[in-house]
Parts: C-alpha cells; sequence; structure tokens
C-alpha cells in the first residue's frame, strides 16, 4: 500500500466515497470537511491555538516539542485508540490534514507504530478543496446545461428527483428555495454546500449524460450561494418550463407548507412544541417577504395563516390554509414568476407537461 495518495487520485477516492479520517482540529472541520469523513483530530483547538502561537512566537522546531508536549502519554494514547477504532471498521480509509504536512505524517507514523498502515493524501484538505472548486467552474463544460423552470407549485423538485441526467441543488442546500423553503434541520455551511456540489456534479460527468438538467434558482439557496461562475453559467443555459394548472399546485403547496412540514416538527419536537414551532415557521417564512408585501398586505396574510392554523388545531382541519396559499400565489409568487419569465423567454426552447417534458428528455438522450 502507498503510504501517499497522489492529487491524480482525487476524483477516484471521492468518487467511491472513500472513508475518511480528517486529523484537522474540529473548529477546522466544521468550517468545512468531506461528507465521507470524520474528525478524529490530532490535537483539539486549545492545543492547536497554543501550538499556533508558540510558531509564530519562537518557530517551528519550538512549536513541534510543544505540539508533542501537550498529545503525549494517555492523550496520545487516547488519539490512537481513536484511529484504531475507526480503521478496524473501515480499513480502506486515508486520512488528511489542512496541507498534507506535518500532522498528516505524524499521524500516519504514530498509526503504523501502532500496527497498522494508513495512507494519507497529499497536498490534503487545501488541495482537495482546490481541486472541488474547479470540478463546479469545468462542469457547463462536460455537460449541457438544461434549467427546468415553473411557476411556484409545479413540482420542479419531484421532477428533478425522477431524472438521472439532473444534480438536486435544493437537496445540496438543504432548503426548498422559496421564502417558506427552510428545513427543520439545518443548511449546510457554504464550504460543505460548494463541497457536495461539486462531488454531485463529478458523479453527474461520471455517468457521462449529455445534459446537466438543474431547477432554477435564484444565487441564494436560503443561505447557501451558488459558485458565481456556475451561477453564471445557469442565466446562459436553455430552459425547459414545466406547465401545471393552478387546481395541481395549490394541493401540492398545501402538503409541502402544512402537512409535510408539520410532520417533520411533530417528530422532532412532540405533538404539542411540533405544532407552536411549525405555527413559528409560517410566520417568520411571512415575515421574511414582508418588505415586499407590504405591512397592510402582510398584516391580511397574517392573520389568514392565524385563522389557519386556528382551526387545525381545533378541528384537525387543513382546509383554510388554502386562502393564505392561495391568496400568496396570486399577488406575489405569481405575478413574481411571470416577471421574471418575461425576462427568459429568447431562452426557452421546450414547454409543456410533466408528461411531455419527461418524453422530450428521453428522446434528447439518444440525439
Amino acid at each position: 500500500m502507498n503510504d501517499i495518495i497522489p492529487s491524480s487520485e482525487y476524483g477516484r477516492l471521492l468518487l467511491e466515497n472513500r472513508p475518511l479520517i480528517d486529523v484537522r482540529a474540529p473548529i477546522e472541520f466544521t468550517k468545512g470537511a468531506f461528507s465521507h469523513s470524520v474528525n478524529l483530530p490530532l490535537m483539539q483547538d486549545g492545543e492547536r491555538e497554543k501550538v499556533g502561537t508558540c510558531y509564530k512566537q519562537h518557530g517551528q522546531d519550538a512549536a513541534i516539542a510543544l505540539g508533542h508536549q501537550l498529545v503525549s502519554g494517555k492523550v496520545k494514547q487516547a488519539r490512537i485508540e481513536a484511529w484504531q477504532t475507526q480503521l478496524s471498521q473501515h480499513p480502506d480509509s486515508y486520512l488528511y490534514c489542512f496541507r498534507g504536512g506535518l500532522r498528516s505524517k505524524l499521524s500516519q507514523q504514530w498509526i503504523k507504530e501502532s500496527g497498522l498502515n494508513v495512507p494519507y493524501i497529499q497536498g490534503g484538505y487545501k488541495a482537495m478543496r482546490n481541486f472541488l472548486i474547479e470540478a463546479i467552474n469545468s462542469a457547463p463544460k462536460h455537460s449541457s446545461m438544461l434549467i427546468l423552470s415553473g411557476i411556484t407549485g409545479s413540482g420542479k423538485t419531484e421532477f428533478i428527483h425522477q431524472r438521472d441526467e439532473s444534480v438536486d441543488l435544493e437537496g445540496i442546500a438543504n432548503h426548498k428555495g422559496s421564502s417558506f423553503g427552510k428545513n427543520i434541520e439545518p443548511q449546510p455551511t457554504q464550504i460543505n454546500f460548494e463541497n457536495t456540489l461539486a462531488v454531485s456534479l463529478l458523479k453527474h460527468q461520471q455517468l457521462q449524460h449529455r445534459h446537466l438538467l438543474l431547477e432554477d434558482e435564484s444565487f441564494l439557496i436560503g443561505r447557501s450561494a451558488l459558485p458565481h461562475a456556475f451561477y453564471q453559467a445557469m442565466q446562459l443555459a436553455d430552459i425547459v418550463l414545466l406547465d401545471e394548472p393552478r387546481d395541481i399546485r395549490l394541493p401540492r403547496l398545501l402538503n409541502d407548507y402544512v402537512t409535510e412540514k408539520l410532520a417533520d416538527y411533530v417528530v422532532k419536537f412532540g405533538e404539542q412544541a411540533g405544532f407552536t414551532a411549525f405555527s413559528d415557521y409560517l410566520s417568520q417564512s411571512l415575515t421574511g417577504i414582508r418588505k415586499r408585501l407590504g405591512g397592510k398586505l402582510h398584516s391580511e396574510l397574517q392573520q389568514l395563516v392565524d385563522d389557519a392554523l386556528l382551526q387545525q388545531l381545533n378541528q384537525n382541519d387543513v382546509s383554510k390554509h388554502l386562502e393564505w396559499i392561495s391568496e400568496l400565489l396570486e399577488v406575489y409568487y405569481d405575478p413574481m414568476y411571470q416577471f421574471q419569465l418575461e425576462k427568459k423567454q429568447d431562452r426557452i426552447i421546450f414547454q409543456g407537461d410533466r408528461q411531455a417534458i419527461h418524453q422530450w428528455l428521453d428522446a434528447r438522450k439518444t440525439v
């Protein structure tokens, strides 16, 4: 087994979801890592900070000596045992630090002295991160982008999930894109969003699809920002427009905004606390667009939400939520969509219902 994994292997190990041991400090791991990595640090945050200060004041040799002093005896043994446990469960793991330098080499040495062997990644996290950024920037060169657009409630995400040439941006961002798109679990850090997006794009390229199908998104999906070059390519890509009648959109939004959302909150917090959290989610989502609605309209919609919640609580009936959802479509989402669509007319190359678009995309796979 090679002791060092060269940069030429980055793509392979990411596509294989190779188990990775991240020996950086927890504060570094929290800011950004890889989805198939586990943080088993050589030094904890406080230890790393002391070593860093020593390095600045007294140089590398003194810093290394301090590091050995801080991570010695029982502390050192605990770190080694954590690595051993991980390797017993995932013997095909690789390890990395920030630059593939001292921390990787020392961790590898200690693991080897304990009777195990694990390669470390050349260049470390920083080099792999640069590799992933380049994967995002170059993605439009590998497959022709197609943007799936459609009015709010048309089921674009559902459609995306049915196509194997697609990448689900909202799934990666853990946010459904609209003002009511926040999920219970927090969004990833910006770095983790980009890392996961890059790996998804690499996997898409591996399948050699003719098209890269993406849902029409704003620059921000919740708080996750699409990389600039990637977003700019999306703004130039051809558009496929999904038509869906209002009588289908309304029950879908009722399910998304109310039924499924409440169920998620109840699972997370229990019946009573879950309903309270769900009520807060609706009010906070509406408050998020108050400036665009105007104070008067916002108050009217909030009253409709409050009335619907009261009926739901007392009668277990969600139908009244259709009133504020319908009003929100009429006065906010639909006009905004039509305004944005007018600026994109020259990019639309196909328009139809979901069956027609599926057939059109299927035909183009072999063209």
